[in-house]
C-alpha cells in the first residue's frame, strides 16, 4: 500500500513545523526518514497516522485520504511512536489481546494473531512476564508487536531503537528488514549507520523541508562535489606536514586522523583534485608518500552539510 504525501504544511502559531512537503514510499519499500530535533519528522509522521491534522495538502494511504477516510487508514497502519505508550502493570500477553480487541480483531483469530506476534518479534521467553519486568529492548520488541498484530500494510516506526544496546539494535534491525519485504515501512532514527544497514531510501528534512531524497549511494553521488583522501606521510613532523598541506591551492581542509602520527585527511575545494599537488609537495620536502586513496563520502558528512543552518 503506498503512502503519498502532496504539500504537506503544519504551523504551531508562526513556526511552520512542516513546510511544503511533497514524497511518495512504494509498498515493499524501507524510507528512512533523517533531520535533527525539530525538523518535522514526527509532525510528518503524526500526520500520515491521522494523529494531527495539517494545515495544508493531503496524505493518501492506498486510495484513502487522512481527511476523508481517517478511521479506513487506522485500521491499515501500526504505529510505533518514539514514548512508545505501553500499560507496563499488565503482562505481555494480556496487552497483546487487548490491543488485538482494540483493533477489531475477529474474536476466533486473536489467540493465533498473539502467538505470530510472540514469534515474530521473539517474546516467547518473555511473554507472561509483567511489561515492567523486561528490559528496554524487550518493551521494544513488545511495541512493535502491538504495531503489527493487525496485520498493517503500513509501518510508521518513530526511533524504534532508542536506548537499545549495540546487540539489540541488530536484532530490532533484522527484525524491521524482514517486515519491510512484504509491508510499507517509514523508520525514523537519530542512528545514521541503522538507517543505512536498513532502508531502501533516505529522505533528509531540516526546517520543515525536504532537502535530500534518495538511496545512500545516490546521496552519497550527489555529495562528491568535494574530492576527500587519506594520506599516509612518513619522515615528515606532523605540525608541519599538516601546515603545508592546508597551504596547497587546491586544499579546502585538512584533518588529522586520530590514532595514526601519520595519517592526514585532506578534502579538497570544489570539483578540484589535490593528487599532484599533495605528490609534488612530498618530493618537494624529501617525505614518503606511503599511502594516497579517496575516502568514500559519509553519510555522517552528507546529513551535517544539509542541516547545518
Amino acid at each position: 500500500m503506498d503512502i503519498v504525501v502532496k504539500n504537506l504544511t503544519k504551523t504551531y502559531g508562526p513556526q511552520k513545523a512542516v513546510d511544503d512537503i511533497s514524497f511518495i514510499v512504494r509498498t515493499g519499500e524501507v524510507l528512512g526518514f533523517l533531520g535533527p530535533n525539530g525538523a518535522g519528522k514526527t509532525t510528518t509522521m503524526k500526520a500520515i497516522t491521522t494523529y494531527l491534522i495539517p494545515n495544508q495538502g493531503n496524505v493518501w494511504v492506498g486510495d484513502s485520504s487522512i481527511y476523508e477516510d481517517a478511521e479506513e487508514i487506522k485500521r491499515h497502519i501500526g504505529y510505533l511512536p518514539e514514548s512508545n505508550p505501553l500499560y507496563e502493570d499488565m503482562p505481555v500477553i494480556d496487552y497483546l489481546r487487548y490491543v488485538a480487541e482494540l483493533q477489531g480483531i475477529d474474536k476466533s483469530k486473536i489467540k493465533s494473531s498473539i502467538l505470530n506476534m510472540v514469534d515474530l518479534c521473539g517474546l516467547e521467553g518473555e511473554k507472561h512476564k509483567t511489561i515492567s519486568e523486561l528490559s528496554k529492548g524487550y518493551k521494544q520488541r513488545v511495541g512493535l508487536a502491538q504495531a503489527l498484530i493487525h496485520d498493517p500494510d503500513v509501518l510508521i516506526l518513530d526511533e524504534p531503537t532508542a536506548g537499545l544496546d549495540p546487540n539489540q539494535i541488530v536484532e530490532i534491525r533484522e527484525l524491521i528488514k524482514k517486515i519491510g519485504k512484504e509491508k510499507t515501512v517509514i523508520l525514523s532514527s537519530h542512528i545514521l549507520a541503522e538507517v543505512e544497514a536498513t532502508c531502501d531510501r533516505i529522505l533528509i528534512i531540516n526546517d520543515g523541508k525536504i532537502v535530500a531524497d534518495g538511496t545512500a549511494e545516490e546521496l552519497r553521488k550527489k555529495a562528491q562535489g568535494k574530492e576527500i583522501l587519506k594520506i599516509i606521510i612518513e619522515d615528515a613532523d606532523r605540525n608541519l606536514a599538516f601546515d603545508q598541506l592546508q597551504q596547497l591551492d587546491t586544499v579546502d581542509v585538512v584533518d588529522l586522523i586520530q590514532g595514526d602520527d601519520q595519517a592526514f585527511e585532506v578534502q579538497s575545494k570544489k570539483d578540484q583534485s589535490s593528487k599532484r599537488a599533495i605528490f609534488k609537495l612530498c618530493v618537494e620536502k624529501g617525505w614518503t608518500l606511503t599511502e594516497m586513496c579517496p575516502v568514500e563520502t559519509r553519510l555522517e558528512d552528507i546529513f551535517r552539510e544539509l542541516t547545518m543552518n
